[in-house]
């Protein structure tokens, strides 16, 4: 825990001495620490500007996003060091993936998120560090002798794939035998802390939420619709997960500083999505950055986007009213993980959904 808790205490000092760091601190402390600690912390910017992507450090190291130039040296460290690990356990999960039978897969996701909350900011354990890779991407899956197709090399130099024996791989499902072989690998129990903040990481990255938080799941509930009509398309709690404003922005796939159409909503997938206001779908249908998307006309010349969704449940011509399921949040189209982008036009010019969302 040293080099987490040196870490911490820069950060801290960092934060104390310098206003533009306190605007950048976010969550690149040392996911190990406390589950407090993750669930607050996932939810904060490493970027300074209220405009910017909101970027964790999590979702910094699954992706290939540049980082911040003006990020503290030792969150990019640590940062890139885990990009790095990542790149290592991509090869061997590639190698697992290629002996699983039939439809069988590791989920690469949940491996990664758990080898960041063991290890992000932190030494690798001396019982660990000779083959650390290996050891912890085997603790996912089983192994058993098996026939199979391998590659050889004949005598003319020609490789050939011929029939022999391989060990193929199985993977485990039960979490708690996982963790029960990460534990006998490292020489030590994991802890109940690691495993919620590796449950947190792994929501986060999959679904674009972390876990243990009820307030995701707002678009289960009835609509939320504001004094005026306008409905929230995700539920009430809309101000707490936006994670990219209206307007300029460093864009979160190519790092370029852009126009933002609309804004982001960090919903898991399959969240129920609804029509802001009354009206007609004029489109239902998929296109190359939107992914799958509607689009509906209201009254006084306005119309709202709702796009990289994962299902539509409407149709082009359907009449709608405010807080009608028109389709389900997803990660379809040009988008960095789920979530629901929403655009409010006028007269057919985008403007910000803040001014009209309750």
């Amino acid at each position: 825990m040293a080099a987490p808790a040196l870490i911490l205490a820069k950060a801290a000092a960092l934060a104390i001495t310098d206003e533009n760091a306190r605007k950048g601190i976010g969550w690149c402390i040392v996911a190990i620490l406390s589950p407090l600690i993750v669930l607050l912390a996932l939810l904060c910017s490493v970027a300074a500007g209220t405009a910017e992507h909101n970027v964790s450090a999590a979702e910094f190291c699954f992706s290939s996003i540049a980082l911040p130039a003006d990020m503290p040296e030792e969150y990019k460290e640590s940062i890139e060091n885990m990009r790095a690990h990542f790149a290592e356990l991509d090869a061997l999960l590639d190698d697992i993936g290629d002996r699983t039978e039939g439809d069988e897969s590791l989920d690469e996701i949940r491996v990664k998120a758990i080898f960041y909350a063991l290890f992000f900011g932190s030494e690798m354990p001396a019982p660990f560090a000779a083959d650390v890779y290996q050891k912890f991407v085997e603790c996912f899956a089983t192994f058993a002798e098996a026939t199979g197709t391998i590659t050889e090399t004949d005598a003319d130099g020609n490789e050939i794939e011929v029939e022999g024996t391989v060990m193929a791989a199985t993977p485990i499902a039960d979490l708690d035998e996982v963790y029960q072989k990460i534990g006998e690998a490292l020489g030590g129990e994991v802890t109940a802390e690691q495993k919620g903040n590796a449950e947190s990481i792994y929501s986060l990255i999959k679904y674009g939420a972390p876990s243990g938080n009820e307030s995701w799941e707002s678009g289960d509930n009835a609509p939320y619709v504001s004094a005026e009509g306008f409905c929230s398309p995700i539920g009430a709690n809309w101000r707490s997960i936006v994670t990219s404003e209206f307007g300029n922005r460093v864009d979160p796939i190519n790092g370029q500083r852009s126009g933002h159409t609309g804004m982001d909503l960090a919903v898991p997938q399959g969240t129920p999505v609804r029509a802001a206001l009354p009206g007609t779908v004029i489109i239902a249908g998929y296109e190359g950055s939107y992914g799958n998307y509607v689009m509906i006309e209201h009254a006084n010349n306005l119309r709202t986007v709702y796009a990289h969704c994962s299902q539509l449940t409407v149709h082009s011509g359907q009449t709608v009213q405010a807080g009608t399921v028109v389709a389900l949040s997803g990660a379809t189209g040009r988008v960095t993980g789920p979530h629901l982008h929403f655009e409010v036009r006028v007269n057919n010019e985008r403007t910000d959904p803040r001014y009209y969302l309750p």
